[in-house]
């Protein structure tokens, strides 16, 4: 019993870890163009791939964007030809921007309201691995308020405060049968702050190349006062009191960016971002709850996680006056060792492919499309803690809109 406790308390963690969950959709021109910002000068998505960009943007933006995701994931047991996949549900990450600024100043400000991390699945409860999920919501909300400053022609630098504000979902069945020989059900749900911050700097050289670095922080979440609700026989329900509360930790991963931009004439942009995703902060998951029992104790467990690479390359072709052409892609290195693949985040070493247009409305108005598919390779793995063993297979169709008012 206390292994089965442990097992179904430390899945919560692992929803915010794999890069399954780091959203990445930002905005749709960065979209278009294989996610590539921190070396361009675009638009108000600046906020957030390089606030020391922000006081090189020629005009002030408002801007909202959402990008509805299509998590579509499949898998098969070891040893058998069955599969089980999950059901069609789309998540819908947002952007928001504002950049404002007096005409010719020195300084921007600006806010962005934007969801770096998040998930929505559901495999039921009837498929092979229900003990270790059945159910996922996971939202992420950062707010960050940003100032830049232009020091010269050449160079701005630029920094935000970042406020999280963070909420989860989660069931699961428990192998802890009823009188009619139905399972018991665990819903995990509760909400979290935390607190970072995002700095960086532009260039722009005189061989027509510009350059960008980019620092996002560790955002530390704390959940206080989360609810672990049971639903189980009668003759097993002290053994998971209720009510009941959790406290856990979860640092989100920094980020650090290098980003370029290419202007090879006066109708083309090439951009090329590498990305380094600091997951091995994660070193250990521990869970504090406010009623233990002989069954439920708090958890302590190691993760061991691993830093990531991503590489992205776009490019952007101004086909007339009023539309714009993109199209890019990347590659994404795994966080997540062997043996901590979870249906949470069935995460794999990963290539995707965009694309979009952007078309002018109006002088002050744009409108701006994008479209990605992303491709997980597929990893057989067998779980060291849950024992479920097979293997996954995902992909992940995201179109995108947004509109951008700029004066």
């Amino acid at each position: 019993m206390r292994k089965l406790l442990f097992l179904l308390l430390a899945a919560l963690p692992v929803m915010a870890f794999g890069q399954g969950f780091q959203v990445n959709l930002h905005g749709q021109k960065q979209i278009g163009m294989g996610h590539t910002g921190t070396g361009l000068l675009q638009d108000g998505a600046s906020v957030l791939f390089n606030p020391g960009a922000m006081a090189m943007l020629p005009q002030n933006y408002i801007q909202a964007g959402i990008s509805p995701l299509l998590f579509k994931s499949a898998f098969n047991p070891s040893g058998t030809s069955t599969q089980f996949n999950n059901s069609n549900q789309v998540a819908t990450p947002f952007t928001a921007y504002a950049v404002w600024g007096p005409k010719d100043s020195f300084w921007k400000l600006g806010l962005g309201v934007y969801t770096p991390f998040g998930g929505l699945t559901n495999w039921g409860n009837n498929w092979t691995g229900k003990y270790s999920l059945e159910s996922l919501n996971l939202k992420a909300i950062y707010f960050q308020p940003t100032i830049s400053i232009r020091l010269a022609d050449f160079v701005s630098i630029g920094g935000g405060f970042v406020y999280n504000r963070g909420s989860v979902d989660l069931t699961r069945a428990i192998p802890v049968a009823n009188a009619t020989g139905q399972d018991g059900q665990a819903e995990l749900k509760g909400t979290g702050k935390g607190y970072g911050w995002n700095a960086g700097v532009f260039f722009k050289t005189e061989s027509n190349i510009t350059i960008g670095f980019d620092y996002r922080s560790k955002v530390n979440t704390t959940i206080n006062n989360g609810n672990a609700m049971f639903s189980v026989a009668p003759s097993v329900q002290p053994n998971f009191p209720q009510p009941n509360t959790f406290t856990a930790s979860i640092p989100l991963p920094s980020t650090t960016s290098i980003g370029l931009g290419f202007y090879p004439s006066k109708n083309w942009t090439l951009a090329f971002d590498a990305n380094l995703i600091h997951w091995s902060v994660y070193k250990v998951l521990a869970f504090d709850y406010a009623k233990n029992t002989p069954a439920l104790q708090d958890t302590y467990s190691p993760r061991n996680y691993q830093d990531a690479v991503s590489l992205r390359a776009g490019a952007q072709y101004l086909a007339s006056s009023k539309l714009a052409l993109r199209f890019g892609g990347g590659y994404a290195s795994t966080a997540v060792l062997d043996g901590y693949v979870t249906p949470e985040a069935p995460d794999a070493n990963r290539y995707y492919l965009t694309g979009g247009l952007g078309y002018k409305v109006s002088n002050h108005l744009d409108l701006d499309l994008s479209f990605e598919f992303e491709h997980l390779m597929s990893r057989t793995q067998t779980n060291i803690e849950s024992q479920l063993s097979g293997t996954f297979k995902t992909d992940v169709y995201i179109p995108g809109v947004s509109l951008a008012y700029h004066w």
